[in-house]
């Protein structure tokens, strides 16, 4: 969400910054209906200062045996037009609530300009990609080869786009879960959290997942959504709230099933886990002062980029450009596995500083200690990271030319020593 006041100062400074996403001019129009509120607060307070007086008018008449009854009929105009007036106010506040809510966040100055991903930055590349002595395959085919990795189970089940794991892949993807949360629990300093599945609206509005990406969640019969990314639940634990500076940085994460409709993916990654409709994922989300989310947004990276340290996977951080950035970010980055029966960069974590945008919406504050007015935090999200994807990573790049799978060192603990899956 934006501030309001920060448009009125700046209007062409706040289409400039909207323009760098694409989007036409609004200010002017956000201006106007602003100004009708304004006007409309303004002139409600002036009649309730002469209501005020009128009722005092009233009551001294009333007192000296004196005739009311025209001071009584003023009064009652006045109420007519002050709740004409209030209509108005609300109606143009609301309006406005609701096209802000639609508008993308700032970026960040640093962000690349750039119409898609084909503007991306490349920060850094870590790892060595492996040459294999024989063509490697994808995950599909490695998986649907072992018996491991069934597509036509789930789609009797659901239909397109979910996927049955079995025997040693369903213990891998458990074990990459269970690795990724102790790292970053015991390593990262996040504190573990089971969170609930099931949102309702406001939990979706304050992550700015509401309104703008209701086609591509789902929703249930009552009036609740199944969450995107555990980044809903666990962000929306400060919704509201009012926090110590010093209980400053939070650092939460959650292992969760994720749903999402893929709406406009028609086509795309058709074959294969990499876009499902369901999918396991660890979530980071920092909660920070202003000051500090720059930092954090680095820290953030600098852990989801261990778990492919750890797991040894060849792998980029990309600085997004300003067309690839998400709706609520201010500044992202993206970590891009190597897929070896791709040969193909394939993103596997997104982390992202909103600054306060989500906190806006959310209405989520910190006091400092030193007093104060409240001020608004600021929030950040990543994957730390995708499991389904890096599940696919590892199985394309541990692959052997058996079709067997070996399991990563760091992973072996997990599944009582196990080196191979087939």
């Amino acid at each position: 969400m934006h501030d309001i006041r920060a448009l009125r100062d700046d209007p062409a400074g706040f289409d400039a910054a909207l323009a760098r996403r694409g989007l036409p001019p609004v200010a002017d129009m956000l201006m106007r209906h602003d100004e009708v509120r304004r006007r409309a607060l303004t002139r409600l307070q002036e009649l309730q200062a002469r209501r005020n007086a009128l009722s005092k008018e009233i009551g001294q008449a009333r007192r000296n045996g004196e005739g009311s009854a025209e001071l009584e009929a003023g009064s009652v105009a006045l109420k007519t037009e002050m709740e004409a007036l209030q209509q108005q106010a609300e109606t143009e506040d609301a309006w406005l609530l609701s096209a802000l809510a639609e508008l993308p966040n700032r970026l960040d100055p640093d962000v690349p300009d750039g119409r898609d991903e084909t503007a991306n930055l490349v920060v850094h590349e870590r790892g060595v990609r492996r040459e294999y002595g024989f063509e490697p395959k994808q995950h599909y085919e490695l998986g649907e080869a072992l018996g491991l990795m069934d597509f036509a189970a789930a789609s009797k089940l659901s239909g397109s786009r979910f996927v049955v794991l079995r025997g040693g892949l369903a213990r891998l993807e458990r074990a990459l879960g269970q690795f990724m949360l102790d790292l970053h629990v015991e390593e990262h300093g996040y504190v573990e959290h089971a969170v609930p599945l099931l949102v309702n609206e406001a939990a979706m509005y304050g992550t700015d997942k509401l309104p703008k990406f209701a086609d591509q969640s789902f929703a249930t019969t009552d009036g609740r959504w199944l969450i995107p990314t555990a980044e809903v639940p666990l962000t929306s634990l400060v919704a509201g709230e009012i926090l110590p500076e010093k209980s400053l940085p939070r650092r939460v994460t959650a292992l969760s099933a994720c749903f999402r409709s893929e709406a406009g993916a028609a086509g795309r990654d058709t074959r294969g886990m990499l876009r499902q409709h369901q999918f396991m994922k660890v979530e980071l989300v920092s909660v920070v002062a202003p000051e500090e989310s720059a930092a954090e947004h680095e820290r953030m990276t600098r852990a989801a980029e261990t778990v492919l340290d750890r797991l040894e996977l060849p792998y980029r951080r990309m600085l997004l450009c300003a067309g690839d950035t998400g709706f609520g970010a201010a500044r992202t980055y993206d970590l891009e596995a190597w897929l070896p029966g791709q040969q193909a960069w394939r993103e596997i974590s997104s982390c992202s500083n909103t600054r306060d945008f989500q906190a806006r919406r959310m209405n989520a504050r910190l006091r400092r200690d030193a007093g104060g007015p409240p001020e608004f935090v600021h929030t950040l999200n990543g994957s730390g990271v995708a499991v389904g994807r890096v599940l696919i990573a590892v199985m394309e790049t541990y692959q052997r030319d058996d079709g067997r799978i070996d399991v990563p060192e760091v992973l072996r603990p997990y599944l009582r020593g196990c080196e191979v899956i087939g």
